[in-house]
């Protein structure tokens, strides 16, 4: 029997139990401020790579609940929704770039700075904008993060860059990549590498419900962050089973990825 992972219900209720155990809900440039940082807490990040409109429901679930999150958007018409993306910010939560310049270039650094410039600018029109998060295709042969090795973010008034600027030795990184929490496996870029080193202390979790239990047997960290894809996260049966089977196939195409490239 499947059980309906990555539904709404299931979603609401992993807030609910966070919250019940004390943790704090952080948005990214929270997180940046040392000072201000509690001993424990969770940044919620958002990858709005498609439908952004499961994106505003997640937003308006944490608002009714009195908790914000990050949300970032790319700059292509799946993801980039202006009236969304107000709406969003006018609820309280962070909006940021979720740029993927050194894709679409094909690894061009100029035309790859000139497209995140542009993108940011016409992003800000609509939020404020001061922290930034790669996307990662896994069907491209390059990193735009490999755009920093070159510039500085920084230059643009951005702050942070969840990648450069978390230290995961202190943060523990949960991630649905691949509708799984242990998708790091089958991750092509969205993997830190201390992921085999939670995987020694037994910090490995395959569903939602695995979380929940770690956090009421007090296994979870005092310092997460989660990223989330709202394009996942359904209770339309028909949706959900459609996001279960493709997503499925995709990961054993990722799986040959990442072995061919060893």
């Amino acid at each position: 029997m499947i059980v309906m992972d990555f539904s709404i219900k299931t979603y609401k209720e992993l807030l609910k139990n966070l919250l019940s155990h004390n943790y704090l809900f952080l948005t990214f440039e929270d997180c940046l401020d040392k000072e201000k940082v509690p001993q424990k807490f969770i940044v919620l990040r958002h990858d709005v790579d498609n439908l952004p409109q499961n994106s505003l429901r997640f937003a308006q679930l944490q608002a009714e609940i009195g908790i914000h999150g990050s949300y970032y958007f790319r700059a292509v018409p799946e993801s980039w929704d202006e009236e969304i993306i107000k709406e969003i910010a006018a609820l309280g939560h962070e909006i940021g770039y979720h740029y993927e310049c050194l894709t679409i270039t094909k690894g061009d650094l100029q035309p790859g700075i000139a497209d995140f410039e542009e993108n940011l600018k016409k992003l800000r029109k609509l939020a404020p904008v001061s922290t930034i998060c790669m996307h990662g295709s896994p069907r491209s042969k390059w990193d735009s993060k490999d755009l920093w090795k070159h510039y500085n973010y920084r230059d643009y008034g951005i702050m942070g860059e969840p990648y450069f600027d978390v230290n995961f030795d202190e943060v523990f990184y949960l991630t649905d990549t691949g509708r799984r929490w242990d998708g790091w496996k089958v991750s092509v870029r969205d993997k830190v590498p201390q992921h085999e080193q939670w995987k020694e202390q037994g910090l490995v979790f395959h569903s939602t419900r695995d979380i929940i239990r770690a956090a009421e047997n007090g296994k979870l960290p005092d310092k997460i962050m989660m990223t989330f894809h709202p394009q996942r996260w359904t209770d339309n049966p028909v949706l959900w089973a459609k996001e279960f089977v493709v997503q499925n196939a995709k990961n054993q195409v990722k799986k040959v990825m990442i072995r061919y490239s060893q």
